[in-house]
């Protein structure tokens, strides 16, 4: 087993005590973010609570980097929701997910109800997006066009993914998943839809309690190309299809639960290794799965992936001292190690990127053996080189 070592804190720093780092606006602060980004070439943080992107257009070197662009703001100085006249085209409103596909770049703008699409990376701030996902047209921003739910409609989408050549949406006020073979065009109709009978239903749990075809809140997705894993915070679980499913189909894996028709929830005591609180995020590479077990305050490790069954325990955790902790920065002072409400994640290569919304920063941590954990830390040009 390896474990994770915070290599960058990105965010203002902690003034000491139980004292949060800033959240006001600039190039160095996040306020309560909610999803991550990072490949070779760069690191984007979702910054819900300013309702904006920040983007790096490098790996950082250094804690506390400032961002070289924002999106969704004129300036890395405002912040809130973007006023009619300057927007709805340019401005966000609790924006969410964020992925990079293909040289574009895709935000779930969840309170927009739609996910924006930029056809090349922009390389300069306030760049508007080229294109939309779940609306007619980048001025509407009703949930579900302002009607009922159909195949091509959005409401409060929270996470996007791309994954072995499928595009998928998180569609978590429908509390359903939408697939597309391939990068969709606006108003093209998914070829996939997961957790509902059809594009017209958004029921609950389909109308019934939990089953391993139905979802409460959906959140994000990740998977290899052999498993698609997805969040379904509600149900306080991860249902994973392998392989993944190209129709609506029942799930093979459940995390978090002993079995695909349970929900079960039980705060403020020691959850171990298999039970999961409002997991936001997931993120995997080639041999290990991450959760973010939000409300837990932890991210729990599964290696290798795991792919079929239920109740399976977690093989490590960080944020917290052992499996039976929970507590919010451990009841202590915000340190590099700990978490406060994760709800993002991101897995390249040998770097895990957290969204530590409520310490209102990212982490950026590397795999590191177990016998590596007392030799000193790289430098910057080694982490990220």
């Amino acid at each position: 087993m390896i474990t994770l070592q915070t290599m960058r804190w990105l965010g203002a720093p902690a003034p000491g005590g139980l004292a949060l780092p800033a959240a006001d606006a600039a190039p160095t602060n996040l306020y309560a973010p909610r999803g991550v980004y990072l490949d070779q070439q760069r690191l984007i943080a979702v910054d819900t609570g300013n309702h904006r992107v920040l983007i790096w257009q490098q790996l950082p070197v250094r804690d506390h980097q400032p961002a070289d662009l924002v999106l969704g703001q004129p300036d890395f100085t405002h912040e809130g929701p973007r006023a009619a006249g300057r927007g709805p085209a340019n401005g966000f409103h609790v924006p969410t997910g964020v992925t990079v596909a293909e040289g574009r770049l895709y935000l779930a703008d969840a309170w927009h109800h739609r996910v924006l699409c930029w056809h090349r990376f922009p390389e300069r701030s306030d760049t508007p997006p080229d294109s939309v996902i779940g609306q007619a047209n980048l001025l509407e921003i009703e949930p579900n066009r302002g009607s009922a739910v159909g195949p091509t409609t959005l409401y409060w989408p929270y996470g996007v993914a791309w994954i072995a050549g499928w595009f998928y949406i998180a569609d978590t006020g429908n509390r359903r998943v939408l697939g597309w073979r391939g990068l969709p065009e606006p108003d093209q109709p998914p070829d996939l839809i997961l957790g509902q009978p059809d594009g017209w239903s958004n029921a609950e749990n389909r109308g019934s309690p939990p089953t391993a075809h139905s979802f409460r809140w959906p959140h994000t997705l990740a998977g290899d190309g052999t498993t698609l894993y997805v969040a379904d915070a509600g149900n306080h679980r991860v249902l994973a299809w392998t392989p993944p499913p190209t129709d609506d189909r029942p799930a093979d894996l459940v995390l978090g639960q002993t079995d695909m028709q349970s929900a079960f929830e039980q705060p403020h005591v020691p959850q171990g290794a298999h039970r999961l609180r409002f997991p936001y995020a997931v993120a995997c590479t080639t041999d290990r799965l991450c959760v973010a077990d939000t409300a837990n305050n932890r991210i729990l490790i599964w290696q290798p992936l795991p792919r079929h069954g239920a109740g399976l325990p977690a093989q490590a955790v960080f944020g917290q001292a052992d499996f039976a902790g929970s507590g919010e920065n451990r009841w202590q002072a915000i340190a590099p190690d700990t978490l406060c409400w994760p709800y993002g994640l991101c897995a390249h290569q040998q770097w895990l990127a957290i969204a530590d919304s409520g310490n209102n920063r990212i982490i950026i941590g590397q795999w590191v053996d177990d016998w590596a954990k007392t030799m000193p830390s790289p430098s910057p040009s080694e982490v990220f080189r």
